[in-house]
């Protein structure tokens, strides 16, 4: 039994890939193993509630196969809901499908391999580095597919900040006072060069020839984009840029306020908002609230309208409101809740509308030009205080107007290196990658912190420590690339293949 042997330290760590897995209740679930054994028996029918994503149909089977054998000729059924309300719950009940036996053994396989993975490489790692640097003998030197790559996001990036070398470069920029006091300053269309010398001989032809000429005006609607519905990744970037929140402890506070039955669902891949959702009466809970209850009804008058993503895992809509706190919530409750409500007034309103200008002149043959903002509808903006636009007023400008710029200067400056990763940065790159899925990217974070592999320093980005820098750079100069996001993404595409019946979770 392979979980026995990895607490044996004379154990080969070769041996852990072979050894044969038993799955058995654990102590803290013995009770509600009990129970589950005595009401089945009672039963005709099995309803499986769990969570609609994979782990909960893994889960479901695991309840499945202990209630098979006890009661002969017992009918199963598989409730999909998305959030805690009567509702939703007689809608799961009308609606009643069969569990999804793939889904389960895609989450079967991935369990077996980063238990056996994770076990034999935790256990080489450990005892080596013990024997060769003295270690703290307490101390666990983990390996896990998915926290290896996330590590590598971050060794990466603080290696390319630490060889970078920055490059000197030069720009002209143009400056303009009118007679009215307006000032407006233009930009080099060349934006910047590389070279001293050839920077130098434009600089000096326009100061022989410093007259402007106005050679285009040119004005259009623009339009501010309000955001896509809500999913998992996104609230995880969102909470940790705006309200400096760890995606652990934004999961952990989505998980409570879902349990509240406040919002849907907090563990989804969907940002597309699904035909039969009303929207209506999620808008009106929201009608109270002094912050935002005019701009709800304002969204009521002209009808919601949801901005859609691309995505939908097809369990779960976009996180969203489903009723409004009628108890005390803690100060990082009410924190989560309130973005997560602003998110989704935004995303079922307008777009923001204004008038865009931009004015191109020309001295001595060279371009540059002025860009201004004139807002006319803030729509969205009013309620989603996370996103500025801001606007830019150009002084009155005429097509072939001539003017002397008020100051031309040749400006020099130098390249700057990468800044390190936030963890609204590290998230995205694992989404991007394949790493983890929407429900685990905080745990794996969480999990090579508490490993001393990064840590997160006071400009809150991820910097790795000795430990996790030299664990990189050690497999990386051996070709293998264990902290690069190859491996673990091709298996996260086998396991969907699993999960559409694409392929053979015994892998024949």
């Amino acid at each position: 039994m392979l979980v026995e042997k990895v607490g044996k330290a004379q154990v080969d760590p070769v041996v852990l890939f072979d050894a044969p897995v038993q799955k058995k209740v654990t102590d803290r679930a013995t009770d509600i193993e009990k129970t589950i054994k005595r009401e089945v028996v009672k039963c005709q029918t099995l309803i499986i509630w769990t969570d609609c994503d994979r782990e909960g149909e893994n889960i479901g089977y695991e309840i499945i196969n202990l209630c098979r054998p006890l009661k002969i000729g017992l009918k199963i059924y598989r409730a999909r809901f998305s959030e805690i309300t009567y509702d939703s719950a007689v809608r799961a009940l009308s609606n009643l499908t069969q569990p999804d036996e793939r889904v389960s053994a895609a989450v079967d396989v991935r369990q077996e391999l980063d238990l056996r993975i994770g076990a034999a490489f935790t256990r080489f790692q450990t005892l080596r580095l013990h024997r060769l640097f003295g270690f703290d003998s307490k101390q666990i030197i983990s390996y896990g597919s998915c926290q290896f790559p996330t590590l590598g996001f971050i060794v990466e990036r603080y290696l390319q900040r630490e060889n970078f070398i920055r490059e000197p470069f030069w720009k002209i920029t143009v400056e303009h006072q009118t007679d009215n006091n307006e000032f407006c300053e233009f930009t080099w269309e060349r934006n910047r060069l590389f070279e001293h010398q050839p920077c130098l001989m434009i600089y000096d032809m326009i100061m022989d020839e410093p007259l402007a000429r106005v050679m285009d005006i040119k004005s259009k609607n623009k339009s501010k984009w309000r955001p896509t519905a809500l999913d998992t990744v996104e609230m995880e970037k969102l909470a940790s840029r705006k309200l400096r929140m760890t995606g652990k402890k934004t999961m952990d506070i989505a998980e409570k306020l879902y349990m509240k039955g406040l919002i849907s669902y907090p563990r989804t891949e969907t940002n597309i908002f699904p035909s039969e959702i009303n929207l209506n009466p999620l808008v009106q809970n929201q009608i109270s609230d002094q912050r935002w209850g005019i701009f709800a009804q304002r969204v009521l008058n002209d009808g919601p309208r949801p901005r859609n993503g691309k995505n939908t895992d097809k369990a779960h809509p976009p996180i969203h409101p489903i009723r409004y706190p009628d108890g005390q919530l803690t100060d990082e409750e009410n924190k989560l809740y309130e973005l997560i409500v602003r998110h989704f007034l935004a995303c079922v309103s307008k777009d923001a509308q204004g008038d865009e200008t931009t004015i191109k002149i020309n001295i001595a043959n060279e371009n540059f030009h002025a860009s201004g903002l004139i807002i006319r509808e803030r729509n969205y903006l009013d309620v989603y205080i996370y996103d500025k636009w801001s606007e830019k007023e150009l002084p009155h400008y005429e097509l072939n107007q001539t003017f002397y710029p008020t100051k031309i200067e040749m400006i020099q400056g130098e390249t700057s290196p990468p800044q390190l990763l936030t963890e609204a940065d590290l998230i995205a790159l694992m989404e991007k990658h394949g790493i983890g899925t929407d429900a685990t990217h905080a745990e794996h974070i969480a999990k090579i912190q508490e490993r001393l592999y990064t840590k997160m320093n006071s400009d809150r980005r991820f910097e790795p420590e000795k430990l996790g820098l030299g664990l990189c750079e050690g497999y990386d100069k051996m070709g293998h690339a264990l902290s690069k996001p190859y491996l673990r993404a091709e298996l996260e595409n086998q396991l969907k293949a699993v999960c559409e019946g694409r392929a053979n979770p015994a892998g024949k």
